[in-house]
């Protein structure tokens, strides 16, 4: 619980919190996002990012762009399993939902708004995914309306 009236920055309650945590996790799990900490403690965006910021400088957790926040030293990356990057797998699961018809041809995907919840990723995650999907042509994008599900015959051919 967190004491906002205290004389202790919210964001150094939160790394106590979080450094208690990643004391009893192994080398390479993950840690929670930046908006699942601000979910979970009602802080602002830039609290969640000072506490992960202040486990990283004392070496309790590492970051690997596009796949998140780690526990351990930057050199457990190597120890780490590689997995694929979370806006990969967001990509990978809304293929999917495609392919299983529940997101219907010429009808929206989900919005960045949505999918930043649902995953507990930042924006940017959302927006590579959204990319990703364009390229390969699952989806394309009206300005100002939002992204859309290809026709079946716009998208790629199954192999």
């Amino acid at each position: 619980m967190l004491d906002h009236d205290g004389d202790t920055h919210l964001y150094l309650q939160v790394t106590e919190i979080l450094r208690r945590r990643i004391e009893d996790l192994p080398p390479g799990s993950p840690v929670p996002s930046e908006a699942a900490i601000q979910r979970e403690f009602g802080v602002a965006r830039t609290t969640a990012r000072r506490a992960l910021r202040v486990l990283r400088n004392d070496g309790l957790v590492y970051t690997v762009p596009g796949q998140g926040t780690f526990a351990g030293a930057s050199d457990a990356r190597a120890a780490a399993p590689r997995s694929n990057p979370a806006y990969r797998q967001i990509a990978q699961e809304i293929v999917e939902r495609i392919r299983q018809g529940s997101l219907a041809p010429r009808r929206s995907v989900p919005s960045e708004t949505s999918l930043v919840h649902r995953y507990g990723v930042a924006r940017e995650a959302v927006r590579r995914a959204i990319a990703v999907l364009r390229e390969e042509g699952w989806v394309y994008t009206v300005p100002q309306r939002g992204s859309y599900v290809s026709p079946p015959e716009n998208r790629p051919t199954e192999d």
